[in-house]
């Protein structure tokens, strides 16, 4: 069966399961929350991750090695090849659009679905932030539109953050995605209280990641994305 038709097939029916991460930008430790969020599923189901297009690869031995996608694939507890979890890979250091035009390598949003393809749970890592171009006419949202996957917003947490949160919401449900909650990833201790700030602005379920309270911060996700 073609790949496309059977992607398709999946969400039609509604037997795709996952969720979708996205960040209010670049550089918020999506990747990192990502990570967590898979082992911590991987508890009590099988668990794939897709990273569908990666940019700013390295080279070693003249082929093009992901960093994102190999840390998401040794957080997974399923045994897929690298090019099943990152099938399009780019040197350049640009938005996937820029870098598949850069590199003479057809990207559609086609392409991009049938890479997120899976029979188990899966955990799919966007790039960027939801309205960043990842493909020929495609946002990021356009794919989490297409895949209709629960949302997990990740925010750096420091001053801005209670904008740039509100801002990924806003977007996220002028395109009718649901959110399965925004993850406030707090890289060095604040005083600052946005969390609450989302809560109430947003009116979304907000969980923050210190790395301290690891236990707490498991049971909020596990409660709210109902992972159990």
């Amino acid at each position: 069966m073609h790949t496309q038709y059977y992607t398709f097939l999946l969400l039609k029916l509604g037997i795709m399961k996952g969720l979708f991460i996205s960040g209010s930008g670049t550089d918020v430790g999506k990747t990192f929350i990502a990570q967590r969020l898979v082992r911590l599923l991987a508890k009590s189901k099988s668990v794939s991750v897709r990273k569908p297009v990666e940019s700013d690869c390295h080279i070693v031995n003249g082929e093009l090695v992901t960093k994102d996608a190999l840390k998401l694939l040794k957080a997974s507890n399923v045994d897929d090849h690298i090019d099943t979890v990152c099938p399009f890979k780019f040197y350049h250091c640009s938005s996937a659009e820029s870098a598949s035009k850069a590199e003479n390598t057809p990207l559609s949003l086609d392409h991009l679905i049938d890479a997120c393809s899976s029979e188990t749970f899966v955990v799919i890592e966007g790039a960027g932030g939801l309205l960043s171009p990842l493909a020929e006419n495609t946002l990021n949202i356009d794919l989490a539109k297409s895949l209709n996957l629960p949302l997990v917003i990740v925010v750096k947490d420091e001053l801005g953050a209670v904008n740039q949160a509100l801002l990924t919401i806003k977007v996220a449900r002028q395109y009718q995605l649901e959110i399965g909650c925004l993850i406030l990833n707090q890289i060095e201790a604040n005083t600052l209280d946005n969390a609450n700030a989302i809560r109430h602005y947003g009116d979304c379920e907000v969980v923050l990641y210190n790395g301290v309270m690891n236990d707490k911060f498991e049971q909020q996700l596990e409660k709210i994305l109902d992972l159990v």
